[in-house]
């Protein structure tokens, strides 16, 4: 099919004209709502920038790109970091290449307005994850037997290219962390390379609390029914024929749950559909499972797509273990976050324990719901304004409550955000998941670490072969750092970028 141009560059000149005239004004009113609020000095230029990027985003721009390629000007493909920097220096060249009056031709941007968000992205990015080397860093779970060897895989991470420690507060104890801590610091001192420590918080995370089998194993096939109580295991209805009965770890959901709504268990491998409800809970039908069915497991993982989930993300456990994360994280990972006021919430539980230092300790905010990914324009004002930031791409639960088709188009447009914002992004989950767990990488794992090197941190988990993986991963990278750097993209108007200039909160 022909692609669109715009044929007169005359005609290219004036539509631009009236991009950039919309672009400054409503992201200048957009810049003006959020300028009061910011607390942080470093931050003043990344939210001007971000204000007239979503400006610019909310057009589609494809056209325009097309129309501009072949006159060997910049299709604007690379605009995040100086969005309004770089649709002035194509207008100073078309200007001129349309012969444009001289009192009405746009001035060349001075060069070092090119460079000045990639410095400060480059100096958000050591903020967080260090600067012992350039480019994209990696992180790494830690498991509980790196506290029970002597410090020996810790030494072997650090010394194969960790630059961040992950500490999941979801698991082991504040006992084991302090192990853990001490034994980077140990590595530290031994390998001359520094390791920065990240403490992610459990947040509200919805499980199966208990199964109760009535006369057979915790199987299930598509067509069959499961009882979820919203009570104790043993509160179902005297008229359920089924086999399986569940409970919930957080029953609030039920405050929401409406017939038709799908529910996900473990992670997706069982799906369900509420078929209907009563006093003491949900009949689930179960819509998808393997070929030869699927084993339903205490602790695994409930989603609940569709149904809005009136769930503080900040739990008691989470204020608690917070009293000793503030003491020795260099940053701290908040699971579920989905609006700006949940990032104040957890900013109002730091100040009461650091008071005005908190704004030192970096906090990274976990996209993993379609709220979060909605909202992530006033996610990062709120918690960039106040503190270092950094945004983690959780690409598990992200998957599951979007649907694994969107993933990869979500993604893009989370990096752009955060690219305009100057903001950091980690690249997690099941990075180099089948080298981790049986030392042998599947092909399609190699290119999707590839592509994490356009982001400025990549997370592996753990597993018998982590060592293997990183030292894998640290050659991938430097790789890749020759061939790229970010990407030049195709710019259709983003929902994220509407979303910001539909609400009335400006």
């Amino acid at each position: 099919m022909k692609q669109e141009i715009y044929t007169s560059t005359k005609e290219l000149y004036d539509v631009l004209c009236k991009l950039r005239h919309d672009v400054l004004t409503r992201g200048d009113a957009l810049f003006q709502h959020w300028l009061p609020h910011i607390q942080r000095t470093r931050f003043v230029y990344s939210a001007w920038n971000l204000a007239f990027y979503l400006a610019l985003r909310c057009h589609d721009l494809r056209k325009i790109q097309r129309s501009l390629l072949p006159l060997g000007l910049s299709s604007l493909g690379r605009g995040e970091a100086r969005a309004i920097t770089n649709l002035d220096a194509v207008m100073a060249s078309l200007g001129r290449i349309c012969h444009e009056p001289e009192d009405k031709l746009i001035p060349y941007p001075q060069t070092k307005r090119f460079f000045y968000g990639d410095a400060l992205l480059a100096y958000n990015t050591g903020r967080i994850f260090g600067t012992a080397k350039p480019g994209t860093r990696i992180m790494v779970t830690l498991p509980t037997e790196a506290s029970e060897d002597g410090g020996k895989l810790i030494h072997r991470l650090v010394a194969a290219g960790m630059d961040c420690a992950r500490i999941n507060c979801a698991h082991d104890s504040k006992e084991i962390w302090d192990i853990f801590i001490k034994y980077i610091h140990q590595a530290e001192k031994k390998t001359g390379r520094h390791c920065k420590i990240y403490m992610d918080l459990g947040g509200p995370k919805v499980r199966i609390a208990s199964v109760l089998l009535r006369y057979s194993e915790a199987k299930v096939f598509p067509g069959e029914q499961v009882f979820l109580a919203s009570g104790p295991i043993s509160s179902y209805p005297s008229d359920y024929t089924g086999n399986i009965v569940l409970s919930c770890s957080i029953p609030e959901v039920f405050e929401n749950l409406e017939s038709g709504q799908p529910v996900l268990i473990d992670d997706g491998k069982i799906r369900a559909v509420v078929e209907s409800l009563t006093e003491k809970g949900a009949y689930l039908k179960i819509t998808y499972t393997k070929p030869n069915g699927g084993k339903i497991k205490n602790q695994k993982s409930l989603n609940f797509p569709q149904t809005r989930m009136d769930i503080s993300p900040l739990t008691q456990k989470d204020k608690e273990d917070l009293d000793f994360v503030v003491k020795h994280a260099d940053s701290i990972g908040y699971s579920f976050v989905k609006s700006a006021a949940d990032v104040a919430l957890l900013q109002k539980e730091l100040k009461k324990r650091c008071g005005k230092s908190f704004r030192h300790l970096a906090l990274v905010a976990k996209i993993e719901n379609r709220e979060a990914v909605a909202n992530l324009p006033e996610i990062i004002v709120q918690a960039a304004s106040r503190q270092p930031l950094g945004i983690m791409i959780a690409r598990g639960d992200l998957a599951v409550e979007v649907g694994y088709r969107r993933l990869a188009e979500l993604q893009e447009e989370i990096m752009w955000i955060c690219e305009a914002a100057h903001v950091p992004v980690i690249w997690a989950t099941q990075v180099l998941e089948n080298l981790v767990k049986t030392g042998l990488p599947s092909r399609a794992e190699i290119t999707d670490a590839a592509m994490g090197e356009r982001a400025e941190c990549v997370m592996l988990n753990k597993g018998p072969y982590i060592v293997e993986a990183v030292s894998v991963l640290t050659n991938i990278l430097q790789r890749m750092e020759t061939h790229q750097y970010k990407k030049t993209s195709q710019l259709r108007a983003l929902h994220i970028a509407e979303n910001v200039f539909n609400k009335d909160t400006y």
